[in-house]
């Protein structure tokens, strides 16, 4: 992978120091702005380019909720959203995550754990904590509702084990082996699923894949 840039968003300054030497540590890594809100986030990012932005999700004037739909909406190509909050059931962490984030971390996430998932992200290669991620559609998505499906979106069934198997964290490499197939066709697979379900990027494809009832919660 190339080298990763980033934008660190918090309203603690102390936080974003810490994210910056924890980042700037790394040889592949390098902290290219900051903001102390989620409204001088467009600005920051359309200065800087970053791959990655590790949003505060509460922040006092913008949230990194709106700021998300901001960046998405305002920006082109627009970086991966990592979101870093407090509480690992906060609504608006699944908020932002329905709005484009890719992933959430804990603010007393490890700093190996950190630097692990600003990779992941920005190779966008597997989904990052794929459990976590259940257990927020599970708190956030209705048992009680009838699924709908995905019938609409006419995925072919290959792409129907893609997305699965992109439900279990599974990287592009593992659903290689999985499927016995190339990772080239795995990787046009998952762009396909993607592209058909609207996505833009595994996280949302899997949200919508749980809200659907097509992956099971329980």
């Amino acid at each position: 992978m190339n080298d990763v840039s980033v934008v660190v968003v918090d309203d603690e300054p102390l936080i974003r120091s810490g994210l910056r030497a924890i980042i700037d540590a790394e040889p592949d890594l390098t902290v290219v702005g900051e903001a102390g809100d989620g409204a001088e986030v467009l600005s920051v990012v359309r200065r800087t380019q970053p791959d990655v932005v590790l949003m505060d999700v509460r922040m006092p004037a913008v949230d990194g909720i709106q700021a998300t739909r901001l960046l998405l909406e305002g920006v082109d190509p627009a970086p991966r959203v990592l979101v870093v909050t407090t509480f690992e059931n906060d609504d608006y962490v699944y908020d932002a995550l329905r709005a484009g984030a890719s992933g959430f971390l804990l603010k007393r996430t490890p700093p190996d754990d950190i630097i692990a998932a600003i990779r992941t992200v920005a190779s966008s290669e597997s989904l990052l904590f794929p459990e976590a991620i259940r257990a927020l559609a599970l708190a956030h998505v209705s048992t009680q509702s009838q699924p709908t499906g995905l019938e609409r979106y006419q995925l072919t069934e290959r792409e129907q084990e893609v997305l699965r198997l992109m439900a279990k964290g599974l990287s592009n490499a593992e659903i290689a082996a999985e499927l016995i197939l190339g990772v080239q066709t795995i990787k046009t697979h998952v762009a396909n699923t993607l592209a058909k379900l609207g996505a833009r990027d595994r996280t949302q494809a899997v949200i919508l894949a749980y809200e659907s009832g097509f992956v099971p919660l329980h």
